[in-house]
């Protein structure tokens, strides 16, 4: 299968080495044309994990986006959710009936992705899908290396429109076999794990994170009391679900910490002994307040108030973050306000997350 990634992120290197690796046709796409030089040249990527280290061959590394997405069954967009405007954008002329655009995690990206695309004058038959997470946990080494801790064992996916569930979800699975359906698109975007574990990481270990050059949130920074206002913050979360009519699994992040069910499996254990995220958080700027706190959060936030629900919690800490930020971070790019869906009710709602049509 040819497969395109999208991004120079830590997931992206993994799903480029992994993938290529299963023998798919895979191609990389960079924007930065400098910093993927190293693998342009080689073709090569050196995959670190259980199995040691050895070099992957890839087809193709670019910074030229038509060249990467153009013919691609897959199109794996592994990036922050505040880059997935500027990636549809360059994507839209090179679209093309048929393929499938997958987002892990997408922060409802796979909505405005296909809005965008649309709005760019792409009238293609494209399906986007999105997850609760990235397939990975893993760390770039230098200009060419990537290491991965752990790979998923599970992925709620949702795909918009949901009635292209079945074709986009087969396609996924080729390369993704863990892939699980839910609903829709709106499901899948209230399984993501990043606004529910990051928020109350850094914000409750801001001192730590000020004080010292390197911190482990996931290590001594995930102390039992941190753990219960993460615990309340995914309740708020999962009663949200039920009150959309989401059904199980829910994947609590309990599930992370203390079973083998979840996304990554018993992988908690694996990620602190890695000592990979023992590292410089900056609260102002890191990816988990600019994405998890500022698009996540506060998405969650808006969708719980368009449904009516409470979640004291959620608004707390993105209170909280905005205090830390000098914004008002609830009013971001991704709530429901921003983006005009908080007009609709709640069976116009269900028709735009099946059918696709823009409200």
């Amino acid at each position: 299968m040819h497969i395109a990634i999208v991004g120079g992120g830590h997931g992206c290197y993994a799903a480029a080495a992994d993938l290529a690796e299963q023998g798919n046709k895979v191609s990389l796409w960079r924007r930065d044309a400098s910093a993927l030089n190293a693998v342009a040249q080689s073709g090569l990527i050196a995959l670190t994990d259980y199995n040691g280290t050895r070099d992957v061959k890839i087809f193709r590394a670019t910074s030229e986006i038509g060249a990467a997405v153009r013919d691609a069954d897959l199109i794996v967009v592994a990036t922050p959710a505040y880059s997935q405007v500027d990636i549809a954008t360059a994507m839209a002329p090179h679209l093309s009936d048929g393929q499938v655009v997958f987002l892990p995690p997408g922060t409802f990206g796979s909505y405005v992705m296909a809005q965008e695309v649309r709005r760019r004058g792409n009238k293609a038959r494209v399906a986007y899908a999105e997850t609760g997470t990235l397939p990975y946990l893993a760390r770039k080494r230098g200009e060419s290396g990537v290491s991965i801790t752990t790979r998923a064992t599970r992925l709620p996916t949702g795909v918009f429109p949901a009635a292209e569930t079945a074709n986009a979800l087969s396609v996924i699975a080729r390369a993704y076999p863990v892939v699980e359906p839910v609903e829709d698109a709106l499901s899948a975007a209230l399984m993501n794990a990043g606004p529910i574990i990051h928020p109350p990481l850094i914000l409750m270990n801001a001192g730590p994170l000020e004080g010292f050059p390197k911190w482990d949130i996931h290590n001594e920074g995930t102390q039992p009391l941190v753990r219960r206002v993460m615990d309340a913050l995914d309740g708020e979360r999962i009663a949200l679900r039920e009150a959309l009519g989401y059904g199980a699994p829910h994947f609590p992040i309990a599930d992370h910490y203390t079973s083998d069910r979840w996304m990554y499996g018993n992988a908690h254990d694996k990620l602190v002994d890695s000592g990979d995220w023992r590292e410089h958080i900056d609260l102002l700027t890191h990816r988990y307040m600019r994405e998890d706190v500022a698009y996540g959060l506060a998405f969650l936030v808006s969708v719980a108030s368009w449904a009516e629900v409470d979640a004291p919690v959620a608004k707390s800490l993105l209170s909280i973050a905005s205090a830390v930020c000098h914004e008002n971070l609830a009013m971001g790019p991704r709530t429901f306000g921003a983006l005009g869906l908080n007009r609709l009710d709640h069976a116009a709602m269900r028709d735009l997350l099946m059918e696709g049509a823009a409200p």
